[in-house]
């Protein structure tokens, strides 16, 4: 089973240049707690409701003087919407995260890979291997994708 059969298509992004404010407005307008970042189109990062809980309230910064480039996780792990299903669930597990951007061979997002969306459409034995990873408490090392480098 390929990614593109299992994830969400519909993604709502926000632009790196764009201020902590606006994506606490956008999530809470939407009801999302992940954006992926994008600057001219390419997926440049990820920023959630506890990236502006942590980096923007806990330190005391202006959300409305703080860039979204500023506060979001760089170098994040992705798939390839025509990848095995198996083996972006198993890049979920190394990373442990419960969304996964989805690119196609072009480099644009094209969905996202949701638990949720694993959870409806995987075998069950990958489903609680994804589970027992994503909720582990062990610190773990994360892939970087070589998409970290565009902005360089």
């Amino acid at each position: 089973m390929k990614v593109r059969e299992v994830m969400s298509p519909d993604v709502e992004t926000i632009r790196s240049n764009l201020t902590a404010y606006a994506a606490a407005g956008h999530m809470a307008k939407n009801g999302l707690g992940y954006l992926p970042v994008t600057v001219r189109g390419k997926l440049a990062g990820i920023v959630t409701d506890r990236d502006i809980a942590c980096r923007v309230v806990a330190e005391d910064r202006d959300p409305k003087a703080t860039a979204v480039a500023d506060i979001m996780s760089k170098g994040v792990a992705y798939c390839f919407d025509d990848d095995e299903l198996a083996a972006a669930v198993h890049l979920m597990e190394k990373n442990r995260v419960r969304r996964l951007p989805v690119l196609d061979r072009k480099e644009h997002l094209v969905g996202i890979l949701s638990l949720s969306d694993v959870a409806r459409s995987a075998p069950h034995h990958l489903t609680a291997e994804i589970l027992d990873a994503v909720t582990r408490d062990t610190p773990l090392s994360v892939t970087i994708n070589p998409l970290a480098n565009i902005l360089r």
